[in-house]
This record gives structure tokens, C-alpha cells and sequence, in this order.
């Protein structure tokens, strides 16, 4: 479900429960949910609920927020590195945009301590107790050796066993995008609950360098990644991307890809290639039925400011709830008779309109910003 629909959607609660119930019965709600045609490769039933109508008007604590820790690797070489110079400021100014605090590690002349310890402080330094995701992006290099996945670093470099030891239990939301070659087996050691693990490539033998870095940090910041027409690009559509313009890179340059990329969220430590998706729905299932990955990178982003609707805590909480509803009820469509679909679908679509409603109004009484010179 997109946030333009669900605006609309809020815009017609406004005049009335009947309009919002006539347009969801007339099918709006049910053709929200079908594939853009730019795709690259290619919800438990509950009753309006009270609570959404007043939700808590207390404001998310402006001191919570998401985090980029960003890690330049090793180069190798002078064109290595003013390519890997270029995605960095890349993922810096979307970080301006989204005011989300950057710690940059490996661009800088050395320091006292080593660009391995300054990346094991940053990551054990980061608040545990935060629902605000943690985004850790390697640009660079990276090895597998005698079972070993590495990435390289200025000095010492660090393998994905130690990244997993220094995440340790941190129950906070974390985004992993390693960029790198041989990067494959940082999802099996990372994966995880809250967590999202995006590679480069799906193995540690896949050794060429890698191109999805260059890609993914164009993906994340441009407009037209938005494949659910939200207003927003999240990492699932960024990987989505990503991985269609690296497949159209070698069938252009008529080679052999020896990339291909994975996502993984849904903590089995297995990872998705894009190919399964059609648009940000899978269009097949794993072979032993494992559910597939990208419910929960469809819901992180990093949105340019202006863009953020101001919920509080609470309504994100209820968003969370009845967004993990309708992915259910999604799930179990082809089972359900159209009529028994539609009664299930319409007091979530009426809830979530309430939610959008009274932030989308809190929005608009909020005095505008002042433009920068």
C-alpha cells in the first residue's frame, strides 16, 4: 500500500467513513496493490480501532534518530579510490537531506587508532535502547579466504565474525550494505532479528569487483527508485534497483556478471536475489516454502526531511501493528473469496487512514520552515 493511496484515502475519511468504505469497496484499495510497470525483475483482520482516532499527540523525541555509519575500505588504486570517493559523498548527501547524523571512517588522514578500531567504537558505541535504525555501508574491497569473509580496510581488516561480535545483542533496528566484492557471507554471520543485510554479491567466490556500491548509493537517492509510489525510497526498492541496473551493465557490456546481489530480513541467514520480485511483491516462492525476505527493508528509508510526515511514537507502534496485518492478509488472498478479502481489508485500510489523517494535520499546522540562503 503506498502513502499516496493511503493519503487519498485519509483525505476521503475526512469527509466521511462511507466515501473512504465506498472507494475501497469500488476497488481503489485493491488496485494499490499491483506492480509498477517500471519493476525491475522481476494483511489479520481487525475492527477500526478507537485508539487510532486519538492517537497519543506527544512528539517522537527529536533525539532518536537514525545513524549512518560510513566506511570507505581500502582502494588499492587511485581510480578504486576516487570511484569509491564519488558513492561516499553520494550517501553523504543523502544523509543532509535526511538530517541523519554520519560517522565517516577511512577518508580521512590516520589517526591514533586504525580505521578497524575506529569502526568497532563507532558500532559498540551506538544506542542500543534506539527503534531508530543503525545503517552501516562498506564501500570498497572485500576477500574470502579458508572460510572467511573480510572486508578490507586501511590497515586491518575486519571480518564478518568481528562485526558480528561487536553488533553482539543489540536489539536496535540495523541496516547492513556491503558493497563489496566476496561480501556474500556477511549475511549468514549477520543476519538477524531487526536486522537487514544487504551484498553485493550472494558468495565469497564472487571475487571481481563489484559494482552494485555505485548502483545502490544512485538507487537511495533518486526519486524514480520509488517503486510503491510512496514518496520514499526504502532499501528493498534501493536494492531492487540497484541489482536491475548492474544486470543491465553486463547484458550491455555483453559480459559474464560476476555480481549478484542479496537481501535478507527476515533473520533465516539465507538472503534473496531481486530476480524473485516483481516490484516489491515476490513473484515466487523458496522451494521449501521459507517465507521471503523484504517485509521489513520495505518499511526503513532515509527521507529527505520535508517529506516526513510527523507521527508520534504511538502511531508508528499502530502503523507497525496494522501494517504487519495487512501483509498477512495479503499472504492469504488466494484463499479468501473476494467479498471475505475486502470486509478483512477495509477496517485496516480505515484505521491506517485514521493514523495518516491526524499527522497529516498536525503537518499543516506546524509553522514552515524557514528557507536557507
Amino acid at each position: 500500500m503506498s502513502v499516496h493511496t493511503i493519503w487519498t484515502l485519509s483525505r476521503a475519511f475526512a469527509k466521511g467513513v462511507a466515501t473512504l468504505t465506498l472507494m475501497i469497496a469500488s476497488g481503489f484499495a485493491l488496485a494499490s496493490e499491483s506492480s509498477p510497470t517500471n519493476s525491475p525483475d522481476a494483511e489479520k483482520p481487525d475492527a477500526a480501532a478507537p485508539d487510532a482516532e486519538k492517537p497519543d499527540a506527544a512528539a517522537p523525541d527529536a533525539g532518536d534518530s537514525a545513524q549512518i555509519i560510513l566506511v570507505v575500505g581500502a582502494a588499492g588504486t587511485d581510480e578504486y579510490g576516487k570511484q569509491f570517493a564519488r558513492w561516499a559523498g553520494q550517501w553523504r548527501q543523502v544523509a543532509e537531506k535526511s538530517a541523519t547524523p554520519v560517522i565517516q571512517i577511512g577518508e580521512s588522514e590516520s589517526g591514533e587508532s586504525n580505521d578497524r578500531d575506529q569502526l568497532q567504537a563507532a558500532v559498540e558505541s551506538t544506542d542500543s535502547e534506539s527503534n531508530q535504525p543503525v545503517w552501516i555501508v562498506l564501500i570498497g574491497h572485500g576477500t574470502f579466504n579458508r572460510g572467511v569473509a573480510k572486508f578490507n580496510l586501511r590497515g586491518p581488516d575486519v571480518s564478518s565474525d568481528e562485526l558480528s561480535e561487536w553488533l553482539g545483542s543489540n536489539d536496535r533496528p540495523v541496516v547492513v550494505v556491503n558493497c563489496a566484492s566476496a561480501s556474500g557471507p556477511f549475511i549468514n554471520r549477520l543476519s538477524g532479528k531487526n536486522r537487514v543485510i544487504v551484498t553485493a554479491t550472494k558468495s565469497g567466490t564472487e571475487q571481481n569487483y563489484a559494482r552494485f556500491g555505485k548502483y545502490f548509493a544512485q538507487a537511495i537517492a533518486a526519486p524514480d527508485s520509488d517503486l510503491d509510489h510512496d514518496d520514499e525510497v526504502s532499501v528493498h526498492e534501493a536494492f531492487l534497483r540497484a541489482s536491475a541496473e548492474v544486470r543491465e551493465f553486463y547484458e550491455t557490456e555483453a559480459r559474464i556478471a560476476t555480481e549478484h546481489a542479496l537481501i535478507d530480513d527476515n533473520g533465516d541467514g539465507r538472503g534473496t536475489p531481486a530476480t524473485m520480485f516483481r516490484g516489491v511483491r515476490p513473484n515466487a516462492q523458496a522451494k521449501d516454502g521459507a517465507e521471503l525476505d523484504g517485509k521489513i527493508a520495505t518499511r526503513i528509508t532515509l527521507s529527505p526531511v520535508g517529506s516526513k510526515l510527523p507521527f508520534t511514537e504511538a502511531e508508528l507502534s499502530q502503523r507497525a501493528e496494522i501494517e504487519n496485518a495487512l501483509d498477512e492478509l495479503r499472504d492469504k488472498k488466494v484463499m479468501l473469496d473476494p467479498k471475505a478479502y475486502q470486509q478483512q481489508l477495509e477496517p485496516l485500510m480505515i484505521r491506517l487512514a485514521r493514523l495518516y489523517e491526524a499527522a497529516e494535520k498536525r503537518a499543516d499546522q506546524s509553522p514552515a520552515e524557514p528557507e536557507s540562503d
